[in-house]
C-alpha cells in the first residue's frame, strides 16, 4: 500500500542490510578498545540506528537528539531547533552521530558545533545516505552507506508528513504526493 505512492525504488531491504554490514564492521575495525557513544538523530535515523548497531561488535552507549529543521515540509527551513536533549554528557565521549541522510549539512554542522563545546573527545558522523547535490554548509561523513540523487527519498526512517518511515525499501517520492497537484 504504502509503494503506490513511490515513484521508484532506490534501495532493497538487501541492500540496506548490505550497508549496515559494512558500516558496522568499520566501525567496529575503528574504535577497538573504546565504548562509543552513539547519537542518533530522531526520528530518522532510528530504524538505520538499530540495524546498524546490530552489526558493531563492540561495547557502544546509545543517546537521541531530536532535531528540526524540515517542519511537515520537503525543503530546509534553514533554522535547527533542538526538541529533546542528550540524556548522557558528552564531556571525553568518542562521538558517533548517527544521521539518515545529510542533505545540506545545515543540522549536522549544527550539531557538531554544539558537541564540541561540550567537550567531546572526537566526533564522528555515521550517515546511511548522503545527498552531496544540495549541501549548502560544507560538512564531511566519516561513515556514508550511499549516495543519493537529488531526489525526495522516503522509508527506512525517511519521511514525508510522519508517513513512510516504516517502509522496508528506500524510494523516490512521487511529486504528487507532496506538491499538493
Amino acid at each position: 500500500m504504502l509503494e503506490q505512492d513511490i515513484e521508484r525504488i532506490l534501495y532493497t531491504r538487501e541492500d540496506i542490510q548490505r550497508v549496515n554490514e559494512k558500516l558496522g564492521k568499520q566501525i567496529t575495525a575503528d574504535y577497538q578498545g573504546k565504548n562509543p557513544l552513539m547519537i542518533g538523530i530522531l526520528k530518522g535515523a532510528i530504524v538505520f540506528m538499530t540495524d546498524l548497531i546490530r552489526e558493531i561488535d563492540l561495547h557502544v552507549e546509545i543517546d537521541f537528539m531530536d532535531v528540526s529543521s524540515y517542519g511537515d515540509g520537503t525543503i530546509s527551513s534553514g533554522e535547527v531547533k533542538i526538541i529533546k536533549d542528550l540524556d548522557t554528557s558528552v564531556q571525553g565521549r568518542d562521538i558517533i552521530i548517527v544521521e539518515d541522510i545529510v542533505d545540506t549539512g545545515r543540522t549536522l554542522n549544527y550539531l557538531m558545533a554544539i558537541l564540541k563545546t561540550r567537550q567531546a573527545n572526537s566526533i564522528k558522523v555515521c550517515t546511511l545516505m548522503d545527498k552531496p547535490s544540495r549541501r549548502v554548509v560544507p560538512v564531511h561523513s566519516d561513515y556514508v552507506g550511499m549516495e543519493v540523487p537529488n531526489e525526495f527519498v522516503v522509508g527506512y526512517g525517511l519521511d514525508y508528513a510522519e508517513r513512510y518511515r516504516n517502509m522496508g525499501t528506500i524510494g523516490v517520492l512521487k511529486p504528487e504526493i507532496y506538491s499538493g497537484k
